[in-house]
């Protein structure tokens, strides 16, 4: 279980620094080209992030569990000639992505926005996403690379580089927009052009990371390859048919959120026609897309950390049929998950206002469309780790069936909804598609693996208890500062939330550890800090 915990303990803190960079850096940019074009760069991120998806093909996590599979089998030289031919297929596929991103970038954006739109023309959101299509060459051919290091359970090089592309990226979009608007004398929509070109600055720079840690790790992966049992002499054919096997269900993991985004692009502002407040459809959608939605993300990145590191080790324990292992590794990441992700899910919640104030500006549909929206999280979190299951246990394609149940009800739902319930509408409609998917592939891990766990029940109910208290700690501390700290400013908004934070943090933490399960669910080290403190 240790190697869950530490390999999952990587990739969230990569991860974590990552997302907080990624939100942090909204802030100058926000200022720098205002609220009406931060929304022409989310019409370029979603169809980037859909053709991302399709040019890797899953092949990155499906590389990961094809690399343990046989690793754990003591054959090492087949992963290691998947790796080069892996390598030259995605540069391929990257390179046709980036063709067909560019090329198709006018009917795109004929297709996200009206052409008598009063804030963004055809041509701008055209020229965004071509701008953004050049990432495609270099992402595709670095996600791999990735896969090759998880399966060997070594999480190190994914978590380092994708926190360098996220610096990287940052001073690169950060320092070109400033030079555009200040030296050049531009637009701030030429601002955003040069701002989506960060995205393939960035991978360059998570490519050097990766072939440092080849250099490093070379001759040990040498000497295990020299040391292998002999090869099961998998033909390069069959090598990428089982990789099909396990990419395609990836590819629609990989899409899941872009998709829903898309149909909100595509049906958002013609749904809103007949509302109130159709005139502000294109900044709620805006709010609804990338402000709201960077946010709402934060608290996703412990699931995506587990479904990274939890493939391969339960394709390892599912291959080696210990299924006591595998039941117990499901027990702790569901557990787990829960225990770190909705205390953080119902912070964020009750405290909407100031974090909107803090990284955007004081709105009240901003701030309101974020707390309706982060509750949505939760079920973002766990679509990830439960498909992640599917694909260790070889139920791949019930990944696509119940993705595709949950899309179309999105789809189905998402105009009649937002008529009735504008912003609220299409949250709704995504929450009803997501809790459908979901439903559907714990349906299947019941079925396939005879997991019952009632212990998993009882810890969950613990945990939603632990949220009750610590709610309640933080609706008082929220109402005491009320009375004499308002959020006349960024700054008394930056210290209502470290104030009303730590009151929370302390009153779950206490609980927590007061009852024992931080302890059981986080290991051993943490018992051993605990300990001095008379935990």
């Amino acid at each position: 279980m240790s190697t869950l915990i530490k390999g999952t303990a990587i990739l969230t803190l990569g991860l974590f620094l990552s997302k907080i960079l990624g939100v942090i850096y909204v802030i100058p940019f926000y200022g720098m080209v205002g609220e009406e074009n931060i929304g022409l760069y989310q019409y370029a991120y979603i169809p980037y992030n859909l053709m991302l998806s399709l040019a890797i093909s899953g092949a990155p996590i499906a590389f990961s569990k094809f690399v343990a599979k046989y690793n754990s089998l003591g054959d090492y030289e087949t992963g290691r000639r998947l790796l080069k031919s892996g390598l030259l297929t995605m540069m391929a596929t990257g390179f046709v992505s980036f063709l067909l991103l560019y090329f198709f970038a006018e009917p795109l954006a004929h297709m996200t926005i009206d052409e008598n739109d009063k804030t963004h023309s055809v041509q701008d959101v055209k020229e965004v996403i071509q701008w953004v299509s050049f990432a495609l060459i270099v992402v595709p051919f670095m996600s791999l690379w990735r896969g090759f290091f998880q399966g060997y359970n070594f999480m190190m090089p994914t978590a380092v580089s994708q926190l360098i592309e996220q610096i990287v990226r940052i001073i690169f979009l950060l320092a070109g927009a400033y030079i555009v608007l200040n030296f050049l004398d531009g637009t701030p929509k030429t601002a955003v052009q040069v701002a989506v070109l960060s995205a393939a600055i960035g991978a360059l720079g998570g490519v050097l990371v990766l072939f440092y840690y080849w250099r490093k790790k070379k001759p040990e992966y040498n000497q295990l390859r020299a040391n292998s049992v002999e090869s099961y002499d998998v033909r390069l054919r069959d090598m990428y048919k089982e990789i099909l096997v396990y990419a395609v269900p990836v590819v629609f993991l990989g899409i899941a959120n872009p998709l829903f985004q898309f149909v909100d692009m595509l049906t958002f502002n013609n749904a809103m026609s007949g509302t109130p407040n159709a005139e502000e459809s294109s900044t709620y959608l805006s709010i609804l897309n990338f402000t709201a939605h960077k946010l709402v993300m934060i608290p996703v990145m412990l699931a995506t950390g587990f479904s990274m590191a939890l493939i391969p080790l339960v394709t390892k324990y599912f291959t080696k049929n210990e299924h006591l292992q595998v039941t117990r590794t499901l027990d702790q990441s569901f557990q787990v998950l829960l225990f770190l992700t909705l205390p953080a899910v119902v912070g964020m919640t009750m405290l909407s206002d100031e974090l909107y104030h803090v990284f955007y500006e004081t709105s009240a549909s901003g701030s309101e469309i974020l707390a309706h929206y982060l509750p949505v999280a939760i079920l973002f979190a766990l679509f990830p780790v439960t498909a992640s299951i599917l694909q260790g246990i070889n139920q791949q394609k019930w990944i696509i069936l119940n993705l595709l149940v949950g899309l179309l009800l999105k789809l189905a739902l998402n105009i009649p909804l937002i008529k009735l319930f504008e912003t609220d509408g299409a949250i709704a409609a995504t929450v009803i598609g997501y809790v459908a998917a979901i439903g559907m592939n714990l349906a299947v891990i019941a079925k396939t693996l005879n997991y019952r766990s009632s212990l998993v029940v009882r810890r969950i109910v613990l945990i939603l208890l632990m949220n009750a208290a610590m709610a309640a700690a933080v609706f008082a501390a929220i109402s005491v500062l009320d009375l004499f700290l308002q959020m006349d400013s960024k700054f008394h908004s930056v210290i209502r939330i470290l104030l009303v934070g730590a009151v929370g943090g302390a009153v779950y933490g206490f609980i927590g550890l007061k009852t024992g399960i931080a302890q059981k669910l986080l290991g051993e080290r943490l018992t051993k800090y605990t300990r001095k403190f008379g935990f």
